[in-house]
């Protein structure tokens, strides 16, 4: 498990950049914000074991032993693997007040966290597929 004291190095690159490395999916939701359709997603049923990394910059942000159904559409994780690879900004758009949930080394948008999951910790992180990719075990 990788270390929470040590901060990985800020990956930054320009639009083309990234519009060179991304699919237009995981563009538009690392990089603009966007979300994928409810129950559309590539992880919303899956089952395997592995860890779930940043689709941007590969960085661990998820295992799958946090993960749960929620039923509300996206892949739904309980904790990040480790706190500090998450970033939490306070989120307003679209009319509702929401903490977002960034990548901490390269700031990809990775969903939102809410406070009505299950123990133990009581959260809900609601990740976009486009924003991770499963590395299985």
């Amino acid at each position: 498990m990788p270390d929470s004291r040590t901060m990985p190095a800020k990956i930054t690159k320009s639009d083309s950049e990234w519009r060179k490395e991304l699919t237009p999916m995981q563009y538009a939701v690392l990089r603009e914000k966007a979300t994928e359709q409810p129950f559309s997603g590539e992880y919303e049923h899956e089952r395997r074991t592995g860890t779930y990394v940043c689709a941007g910059c590969g960085q661990t942000l998820f295992e799958s032993d946090a993960k749960f159904d929620s039923g509300c559409g996206w892949p739904s994780f309980t904790a990040p693997a480790v706190k500090s690879h998450i970033d939490e900004e306070h989120d307003t758009s679209h009319g509702m007040i929401r903490t977002e949930v960034l990548c901490s080394r390269c700031s990809g948008h990775l969903g939102h966290v809410f406070n009505d999951g299950p123990g133990p910790t009581g959260l809900r992180y609601c990740i976009n597929s486009a924003a991770v990719k499963l590395e299985p075990k």
